[in-house]
Order: C-alpha cells, then sequence, then structure tokens
C-alpha cells in the first residue's frame, strides 16, 4: 500500500446523507486519503453518486468494491441492520475498514466482525477525536480535579420525542440496533469512559414512555418501542461514581452538560443543540481550589484539523480528526483510533444497559 490511502465508501449518495455531510468534506480537506471509489443502494445510483462528486469508480456493489485492488481502506456508512452483510466482504478481503457507529444490531453480532477482521479496522466513535474531549481526558489524567468523586451526564436524544423525520422511523424499532441507547447515549458513555474509565458495576432504569409518535409531514403515526428514557447509576474502575440521564426529544433547557467533580476541582463540558457529543461544538469549563468555572481554551496542538474547517463543515470536524488517527495508526500503531474490539466492549456495556428495563 503506497502513503495514500486509496478510500472506498459504501453508501454515499448523490441525494445527500451522512456520508456525503461528514465523510466526503473530512477525505477531501485531508491529506494522505484519496477518495477512489463507492458504491451506493444501486448501480444507478453509484454512477450518480460518482458523477456528482468525480468519484473515479463506481462499483456495482459492496461486495465487488471490497475485492477492487484499487481500494485499500472501506468506509461502511448505512443503516446499521445492514453493516454485518457489507462489512463481511470487506472483512475476508483483509482490507482496512472504517464503519460507522453502532458496529452491529447486538454484542454477539459486533463480536463477530471483531473476530472477522484480519486488518486494522476501526469504528466510528468519533467523539473521542474530538479536540476538547482529548483535552478533558488530559485535563483528568493531570490532576486538574485531583481525584475523581463523582461525574454526572444529562443529555437529549434528539429524536425519539413527540415527532419522528420518515426516515428515522426506523430508529423507533431496538431490533433495528439504531436507538437513542445505542447512538446518543452510546457515543456519549463512549467519551465519558474514555475519559474517566469504564463501568466497573451499574444499575440501569429504561423506559419507553411515549408508545407512539407523529411522523413529520403526515398524519401518520408510528410505534415506537425503543426506549426513550435511559437512566443509568454505577461505580467506575477507580471507584467513582457516575450518573448518566438521556432523554428522547429535545429540551428547553439542558440538552447536554458533563460534570466531573474531584477532591481539587471541577470541569463542566456543555453543548447546546442536543446530547450528539460526536457532533456538537463543546464548550468546556474549569475550576479549581473553589474559584468560579472560568472557560478553558483547546490548546492548538489538540486541533487535528483547522478551526476553519470546523466553521465550514460542522459535522465532519470529528469525522476528520478521526480519520486522522486512523492514519497515525495505520501508518506508526500509535492505538489512537476506537477499534473493533473497543466497539465489541461498548456494546456489551449498553446491552447490559438494556437488560434492565422498568417493571
Amino acid at each position: 500500500m503506497s502513503e495514500t490511502i486509496r478510500v472506498g465508501v459504501i453508501g454515499l449518495s448523490a441525494s445527500g446523507g451522512w456520508a456525503a455531510q461528514a465523510h466526503l468534506p473530512a477525505l477531501r480537506h485531508l491529506g494522505g486519503f484519496e477518495l477512489t471509489g463507492l458504491s451506493a443502494s444501486s448501480p444507478q445510483a453509484a454512477r450518480a453518486a460518482s458523477e456528482a462528486y468525480g468519484v473515479p469508480h463506481a462499483f456495482d456493489s459492496a461486495a465487488e468494491l471490497a475485492s477492487s485492488d484499487d481500494i485499500d481502506m472501506v468506509v461502511v456508512t448505512v443503516k446499521v441492520p445492514e453493516h454485518h452483510e457489507l462489512l463481511t466482504p470487506a472483512l475476508h478481503a483483509g482490507k482496512i475498514v472504517l464503519c460507522e457507529w453502532p458496529l452491529a444490531v447486538d454484542a454477539v453480532e459486533a463480536a463477530a466482525l471483531a473476530e472477522a477482521a484480519r486488518a486494522p479496522a476501526f469504528v466510528g466513535l468519533q467523539a473521542r477525536s474530538a479536540p476538547a474531549i482529548r483535552y478533558l481526558r488530559d485535563l483528568v489524567a493531570d490532576g486538574y480535579v485531583g481525584t475523581v468523586l463523582s461525574t454526572t451526564m444529562v443529555g437529549s436524544g434528539g429524536t425519539w420525542g413527540a415527532t419522528v423525520d420518515p426516515r428515522n422511523v426506523y430508529t423507533l424499532d431496538p431490533a433495528n440496533g439504531a436507538t437513542m441507547l445505542t447512538i446518543p447515549f452510546g457515543h456519549a458513555t463512549d467519551a465519558l469512559t474514555f475519559v474517566l474509565g469504564d463501568f466497573a458495576a451499574v444499575h440501569s432504569t429504561v423506559a419507553t414512555r411515549r408508545g407512539e409518535v407523529a411522523v413529520k409531514g403526515s398524519d401518520a403515526v408510528a410505534p415506537m418501542t425503543a426506549p426513550d428514557q435511559v437512566a443509568v447509576t454505577g461505580r467506575l474502575a477507580d471507584g467513582a461514581v457516575a450518573t448518566v440521564h438521556y432523554r428522547g426529544g429535545v429540551c428547553a433547557g439542558t440538552n447536554f452538560s458533563w460534570e466531573i467533580n474531584g477532591t481539587e476541582g471541577d470541569l463542566l463540558v456543555n453543548a447546546v443543540g442536543s446530547g450528539h457529543v460526536q457532533l456538537e461544538s463543546l464548550s468546556l469549563y474549569g475550576s479549581r481550589t473553589g474559584v468560579p468555572l472560568d472557560a478553558l481554551a483547546v490548546p492548538d496542538h489538540y486541533l487535528c484539523v483547522s478551526e476553519a474547517f470546523a466553521r465550514k463543515s460542522p459535522r465532519a470536524y470529528n469525522v476528520a480528526c478521526a480519520y486522522e488517527h486512523i492514519r497515525s495508526d495505520v501508518a506508526e500503531n500509535t492505538g489512537l483510533a476506537p477499534t473493533f474490539a473497543d466497539a465489541g466492549r461498548h456494546h456489551r456495556f449498553l446491552d447490559a444497559v438494556a437488560a434492565q428495563p422498568m417493571p
């Protein structure tokens, strides 16, 4: 493989979507990657996307893309229920892989995918790559708050409220693996454990308070069996107490707040729009020895891509940082980007949370 990693994206569509909003701008901005090919929902859709974005190769299928000698790395950006089928040819071909989170519909399927990987296999838990989260981790490790006593996180899911966009109706059924528990709560708790360490013990209350929701732009309603309330209390490996509560929809008050309280100080992370920490712009504040909280600027060396790019393509920013970490891992074995093994552990944690519903 050359120094430039040739990328094929499964799920890049001319009509938009996550791949077009995040992966395409990130790959175009970064050096060291070349977007060489794509596949979409049909050969016709792939050709349309190839023409729209100037991508050289439009493949008729994910399997054809994965087997191509022109592709070094396969990126999967489709809905969760399709991940296993579309990843399997790339894993068998020994290609580098990046798959959007959630990796799988459950921990069993995630474990099977991790077992099948023969080359570096990464998962899109890109909140870990956010400069504010990486700086927060180092502040804690360097003793900014002293010994961590407790942490409290509250977030809003954005979706799973009173209404749902037609394209997101599938997220209302937990069988599809793309719920508030797995997506915003999943990204947020991965960031929490990345900063503070894993849960050693956990107790959860999971409930569905809205049994049906209105479908936007129509008179239809859709049943919701996925949880719209997830509350977790637990103990982290170092003994600190953790509390996390995610609510469906958005809130007129707090949509994301995360406090870390210690013997020597406190840290606070805020976001305005939603609890999707992997997407939102994060504000960081700190206090030591009882002085009022003050804004903490993230040092420049944490900014893996330019702030100008962040302003131009905010949804692509953390994804671009994740690609930078992947490039470092592939070239230098640095271990910065989350892998399928990390995804498997996190899926097991989420399955444990889901196993304790409200009576």
